[in-house]
């Protein structure tokens, strides 16, 4: 069975990131993937504190939940990333959780290992909402985002990036958007 991680990193609860995410999962979910979903401001998380403690030891030295996303990001088959833009890139809840994986981009780059071992052919999909018209907005965000999931040897497979949609639950207007999460989400689940 197709292990599926949701992690929604908006700071507002059923707000438009949220719904998509939802609607992704439940396609998932469909599809007969077995899904769990994480909500990044239920749990503390401190930033980075490059202290490069995980040099030594490829472990991060911080105690707290981080330390129960670690397992998980490594035993997904398939990982649904949901940040909304803030600033022309991902939240901070999102960018905390991507930091504190310098861990283990030393265990991938500095020690060799392989991060989800055993587990090949990991997909992510990256689901963001821009309240804005600006083209640009997605840019940096994308980069990041395909940065940590290279890190965490997931290959950056789908992306549902939504324009111009701000206020909340107004996604729940958009003529495709939460059909087309459904589909994705499904898809993720069979291939």
């Amino acid at each position: 069975m197709v292990k599926v991680l949701g992690i929604m990193c908006s700071p507002r609860f059923g707000g438009n990131t949220d719904l998509l995410l939802d609607s992704a999962l439940a396609g998932a979910e469909e599809g007969g993937a077995e899904i769990e979903k994480i909500t990044i401001c239920d749990l503390h998380i401190s930033p980075c504190k490059e202290c490069m403690a995980c040099d030594v030891t490829g472990e991060c030295v911080q105690a707290d939940d981080m330390r129960s996303i670690y397992p998980k990001l490594i035993e997904a088959d398939r990982l649904f990333f949901a940040s909304p833009i803030f600033f022309m890139g991902i939240s901070a809840q999102a960018k905390a959780l991507i930091d504190r994986c310098q861990c283990l981009w030393v265990k991938k780059f500095r020690f060799k290992e392989t991060i989800g071992k055993g587990r090949e052919h990991r997909k992510g999909f990256f689901i963001s909402v821009g309240g804005t018209k600006n083209p640009e907005k997605f840019i940096g965000a994308v980069k990041c985002v395909r940065a940590f999931f290279a890190t965490i040897d997931m290959v950056y497979e789908k992306e549902l990036l939504i324009a111009d949609v701000d206020e909340k639950g107004a996604i729940e207007n958009h003529p495709t958007a939460l059909t087309d999460a459904r589909i994705v989400g499904k898809e993720f689940a069979t291939e």
